[in-house]
């Protein structure tokens, strides 16, 4: 091969990544917006309101990370269906999805009543405690939308088609946000209803965004050529093939919620100032990760793709477009962390700059932005490896390795820092990069095993 048709095929591939890419971390923006202004409003409308929202919603998103966390693995089926020339078994594959996403509604609905015990354990005021039970409800009672909305998603991400989850998206953002606003206030023609209507607004947003993928999905050029509509009936061999490779997936992904929902309460042991810095370091985080979550599921997509038709050398030449990618990336955002740290926490503060605690939080937030230029850097790298492990359908590995490591490596040492010594901020943030740093080992050491290599979930 010649340098010119090298640097071709090089340019077509990373065109390919970053077109598979890109608009599902636009995606993740929209969404993540969505779920920032709702936030807004709350805490404009009452002390209390917002007080709930953030322990009911995470409570919720961790119920329904597991599900959803299922229904996003049919990315991977469709993307190894589509590398092997097999586009007649993605209908069936999007239908076993559609019945889970059913059964998953009805255990929703269940889960909605566990409500009152749940949120009586954490020990809230008692008006806080309601308006907890209120939002939980209705995001149990809606969840069906969301997982659904996930499902048909895959159709489009594991062809690697990702433009329309773009723009649905943008469009569930567009609904939700107005209608949040009236709901929770009270304006217009709609009754005000506060928490209640935060949860309301979306679950509307879920719905349309799950309706919006089925009008796409289901139509006569689908059908001949996917089986969309021909493929509806239950396939007990593939619904739990699905199960047995989605499930050990979805709880790694939940476990990585748990651990740093984890880390978030047990920091806030330690005092206000240390949970307020912890708060806004995680937030900043979660930000500037969109980018490398989003390549970490193209990246999914493109290995998938590439096992389908057996091509193992494109799989391994995305996922080194993908690392060199997010290195530059990361590396930006380091010099970021280290240079201007207290510029970037001064963002997130609204305090009189010659308070005392201001200062504190200015310090120890730097302090701590400039830990996190290490950590990000190795969760870049983790979830690239986990994204190849994934579209290849290494999943029962990666749960068991990562639960064992957030036992040992985060949830005992960070118990005995909180609990048993004067270490404080710092040491809990240096355990919290160790636990990553130890999921980016597990998860590289198993990409080079190579077993990856001779996976196939179809």
């Amino acid at each position: 091969m010649g340098p010119q048709r090298f640097m071709k095929d090089l340019a077509t591939s990373y065109k390919a990544l970053f077109s598979v890419s890109l608009p599902l971390v636009l995606s993740m923006a929209a969404t993540t917006v969505m779920e920032f202004t709702d936030r807004v409003f709350l805490s404009n409308y009452a002390i209390d309101a917002i007080a709930a929202a953030l322990p009911a919603g995470i409570a919720a998103f961790l119920i329904l990370t597991f599900f959803t966390g299922v229904t996003t693995y049919l990315n991977v089926f469709v993307a190894q269906y589509t590398g092997a020339g097999s586009s007649r078994r993605i209908g069936p594959c999007i239908w076993q999805g559609i019945y889970f996403s059913l059964l998953a509604a009805v255990i929703l609905v269940g889960l909605s009543f566990a409500a009152h015990p749940i949120f009586q354990l954490g020990g809230h005021p008692p008006e806080v405690q309601k308006l907890e039970r209120i939002y939980f409800r209705v995001l149990c009672l809606g969840g069906g939308f969301n997982v659904l909305g996930t499902c048909l998603a895959g159709f489009f991400t594991g062809r690697g088609k990702t433009r329309p989850v773009m723009l649905i998206n943008m469009i569930g953002m567009a609904f939700n946000i107005p209608l949040d606003y009236a709901l929770i206030n009270g304006v217009w023609f709609f009754p005000e209803m506060g928490i209640q209507g935060a949860g309301i607004a979306t679950v509307c947003s879920w719905a349309l965004i799950a309706l919006l993928y089925a009008w796409l999905i289901f139509d006569r050029s689908n059908e001949r050529r996917y089986g969309m509509l021909s493929g509806r009936a239950f396939d007990g061999e593939l619904f739990w093939r699905i199960i047995r490779k989605g499930v050990p997936a979805a709880l790694q992904f939940t476990m990585d919620v748990l651990a740093f929902t984890f880390f978030v309460f047990w920091v806030g042991r330690l005092g206000k100032i240390e949970l307020a810095v912890s708060n806004i370091a995680l937030s900043i985080e979660s930000i500037a990760f969109m980018p490398a979550f989003g390549f970490s599921m193209g990246l999914s997509t493109l290995v998938g793709q590439s096992l389908g038709r057996n091509d193992v050398e494109g799989a391994l030449r995305f996922t080194r477009q993908t690392i060199i990618i997010l290195l530059a990336y990361t590396l930006l955002l380091d010099v970021l962390f280290i240079l201007a740290p207290q510029w970037i926490i001064s963002i997130f503060v609204i305090a009189e700059r010659g308070e005392a605690s201001y200062r504190q939080l200015l310090e120890m937030g730097a302090g701590v932005l400039r830990i996190m230029a290490l950590f990000i850097c190795f969760d870049a790298m983790y979830f690239t490896f986990i994204g190849v492990l994934k579209g290849a359908g290494d999943t029962r590995f990666i749960m068991w390795s990562i639960g064992l490591a957030t036992l040992i490596v985060m949830v005992l040492p960070l118990t005995i820092i909180v609990e048993y010594t004067e270490w404080g901020l710092f040491a809990s943030w240096i355990v919290l990069t160790l636990y990553v740093i130890t999921l980016f080992a597990i998860s590289f050491l198993r990409f080079r095993q190579g077993k990856w290599k001779t996976i196939r979930v179809i």
